[in-house]
């Protein structure tokens, strides 16, 4: 098949005027700090959206979970328990304030979080107070099963919903079911701001500190007086007025991405592969990213490195491997599923734990499925996501003919 003149991208920003003329505005009246009236709109908004009594503006989604670890009061030497199949900025904020990341494996249900896990991770590591759990793709975890167990244990949840925003579950949204819960407006983000991130939290105290930590924590003088440390966290009053103007288009560009799934989900119906899943009766993602998984008996061999993979073709299976190289060949863009965390080379040696897991350190797991719980499934579900899992392209300006020859690319891995 002949390439696309103009490449389909995994999820790009989606602009629609209302941006340019809020930034515009940013401009004329000179308000192009980290104060303003985009930012008082974008955290009115947010906590309007989302349910939450505050929420603070910020440089970022990372630099929002940095503060919600600071407000938990996490300190040196503290062990945290993590999301183990996310993107590394929902852990590294763990390590900015001194905390040990203990990473906890994911469940087949959602590919978020096991509450099974995370129970054992609590029995292995009872001196951990937070969890930090996030949502992939846009899917919401098992929020009330993990609330619940974070109640139980005495610990403070803090929700990355940089994914998942106007995702919900038992029709409360994803960022409300944690102590604090974490926005990103990034440029591949549901709706963006190029950059841009939100700290929620019904803690009216706990935001007025955030919002101080973010400026630099200067306090009430009529010099620079700092009496702790403080960051240049703040968000910026022209990316506010970029994520302004995006807000009212949230439902839509939510419905533009579950009609993408939906077409995944039916013109590959009879390949044995299946979708991100999720169950519709306690959950609605927002879609974000559209992901299949290749079912285990129809894997070809593929073998994956540091930097770099390979598989042999065989007729009738496929892998990632494959399937992102043949979507490459038509100028789209695919990814890997997200490389969890114990297999990072920079967290190798922390503490991982599964459902049936020892929390020993140093897993390595780059052949899933040889170590089987009781239920004869593989221990290490994490790893095993990751090994048959991809991204396919899901940007919402993708044209329907565009995704057909994507899902017949698809398709031709499987002749």
């Amino acid at each position: 098949m002949e390439p696309f003149e103009s490449k389909v991208w995994l999820s790009s920003p989606t602009m629609h005027g209302p941006e340019l003329e809020y930034v515009r505005r940013a401009y004329e009246t000179n308000w192009m700090s980290t104060v303003g009236e985009n930012i008082d709109e974008v955290e009115r908004l947010a906590r309007e959206k989302v349910g939450a009594r505050c929420a603070v503006g910020l440089s970022c989604g990372t630099a929002a979970l940095h503060l919600a670890v600071r407000l938990a009061g996490v300190k040196a030497g503290d062990d945290v328990l993590c999301s183990d199949l996310t993107f590394s900025a929902t852990v590294n904020p763990v390590v900015y304030e001194g905390g040990v990341p203990v990473f906890v494996d994911s469940e087949y249900g959602t590919w978020n979080m096991d509450p099974a896990a995370l129970e054992r991770a609590f029995d292995l590591h009872p001196s951990a107070r937070v969890v930090v759990l996030a949502h992939l793709y846009g899917t919401p975890a098992r929020c009330e099963e993990i609330q619940r167990i974070c109640d139980e244990r005495g610990a403070l949840l803090i929700e990355d919903a940089a994914e998942s925003l106007g995702a919900t579950y038992g029709g409360r949204q994803t960022g409300t079911f944690g102590d604090y819960g974490v926005i990103s407006f990034n440029g591949n983000k549901i709706i963006t701001g190029s950059s841009g991130g939100v700290l929620l939290t019904d803690d009216e105290r706990a935001a007025a500190k955030a919002r101080k930590w973010s400026t630099q924590a200067r306090e009430a003088a009529p010099w620079y007086q700092h009496e702790e440390l403080g960051y240049n966290y703040r968000m910026s009053n022209v990316i506010a007025g970029v994520v302004r103007g995006q807000f009212p288009y949230l439902d839509e560009h939510i419905a533009q991405k579950r009609e993408i799934w939906e077409r995944y989900r039916d013109g590959l119906s009879d390949l044995p592969v299946k979708m991100n899943p999720f169950d519709p009766e306690v959950c609605e993602p927002n879609y974000w990213l559209s992901c299949l998984i290749v079912d285990r008996e129809a894997m070809c061999r593929q073998v994956r490195g540091e930097r770099g993979a390979l598989f042999i073709p065989e007729h009738g299976r496929s892998c990632p491997t494959e399937i992102l190289e043949a979507i490459a060949a038509l100028n789209a863009e695919g990814r890997p599923i997200w490389k969890p965390m114990h297999l990072q080379p920079v967290y190798r040696m922390n503490a991982f734990v599964t459902r049936e897991g020892d929390g020993r350190a140093g897993t390595n797991a780059y052949a899933p499925g040889l170590d089987a719980g009781r239920d004869g499934l593989p221990l290490d579900v994490a790893a095993d996501i990751f090994d048959r899992g991809l991204c396919l392209p899901s940007d919402n300006k993708m044209e329907p003919w565009q995704q057909d020859r994507i899902i017949q690319a698809v398709r031709r891995c499987f002749d």
